[in-house]
Parts: C-alpha cells; sequence; structure tokens
C-alpha cells in the first residue's frame, strides 16, 4: 500500500528553523523511528526481556556468527553499563536460558558468554516476518534510490553522532 506524499503547507511540529524543503522527510524519519522503537518494544515485550537483554543477546548472536568470542569484560563495554549491571545481566539471561558461560578456551581464569541455540530461534522465530517485510521495502527501491536513501541516512547519522552534552548547552 502506497502512502500519499506529505504537504509542506501544514505545521513544522517541533522542527526550528527553515523547515520548508525538508519537514517532509524529517517528519517521516520520525514517524519511521517512533513506529520502529515501538516494533522493537512489541518485539521486547513478546520475548519477556528488557532492552538491554536484547541488546546484549543481539551482540553475542552476532559475535558467534563471526566466530568471536565474548567476554562479560567486552559485553560490559559494549552496552556502556557497570561490571555488577553486567553480572545481573547474565545471570538474569542465564535463567531465562538465553545464554550460557562457558570456560574460556585459552584462560582457565576467564569466561565466555554466548548466546544458546534456543535463543537464536527465538530471535528468528519473532523478527523473521518483520524483517522480510523491510527487505520487500529496501528491494523495491532502484539502484539510485538505494543510493540516494543510503547516502542521506548516513549523512543524518553523522549529524546526531557529532550533537553531544556539551554543544547541547551551549544551543
Amino acid at each position: 500500500m502506497t502512502t500519499p506524499p506529505r504537504t509542506t503547507a501544514r505545521s513544522s511540529g517541533y522542527w526550528y528553523g527553515p523547515v520548508a524543503a525538508g519537514i517532509d522527510v524529517l517528519t517521516a524519519l520520525r514517524d519511521y523511528r517512533a513506529a520502529e522503537t515501538a516494533m522493537r518494544r512489541r518485539t521486547r515485550s513478546s520475548m519477556g526481556m528488557g532492552e538491554t537483554d536484547l541488546l546484549a543477546l543481539r551482540y553475542l548472536l552476532e559475535a558467534q556468527r563471526a566466530g568471536r568470542e565474548v567476554s562479560p569484560k567486552e559485553l560490559s563495554l559494549k552496552l556502556g553499563i557497570s561490571s555488577a549491571s553486567t553480572t545481573t545481566l547474565i545471570d538474569r539471561l542465564s535463567r531465562s536460558g538465553h545464554v550460557t558461560r562457558k570456560p574460556h578456551p585459552h584462560d582457565r581464569r576467564a569466561l565466555v558468554l554466548e548466546a544458546t541455540l534456543e535463543s537464536d530461534g527465538e530471535v528468528r522465530q519473532t523478527l523473521t516476518q518483520t524483517h522480510a517485510r523491510m527487505m520487500d521495502v529496501a528491494l523495491s527501491l532502484s539502484p539510485e534510490n538505494a543510493a540516494v536513501v543510503v547516502d542521506f541516512l548516513t549523512r543524518m547519522r553523522e549529524a546526531v553522532e557529532t550533537i553531544d552534552a556539551k554543544s547541547l548547552a551551549e544551543a
């Protein structure tokens, strides 16, 4: 189903500054982000997990597919949480059957974390249909339009990555 294009004649919402040319693009981007956030919330809810739990599981699954071992310390750094919070997280994921702790193959004092096969299957089952629909939309773009979208999203990511607390305070 095709959504009719928005018109720039409507209110700018919370966009400030010169908005006439970009308001529809930024509003559509904001609407997509809201829809994706809601989808992720539904996914977490259906799996009975919090946001950090799902991020940890996704990171572990990606590492396993790449043949990398993940230590609790690496997971802590990736998620930006304390070692105590990481221990609590791993305990919770272990109790729920999503993660196992295994001895490090080269360091007897260390552990590595692995997502279980069941958790991989659960994630795949939960997200396969959504990812397929998203891929269908992406594949419907011509190569030229796909390149424009990728360039736009890359530049938008770069624009927001450069925003830090100091620059916000100075604004």
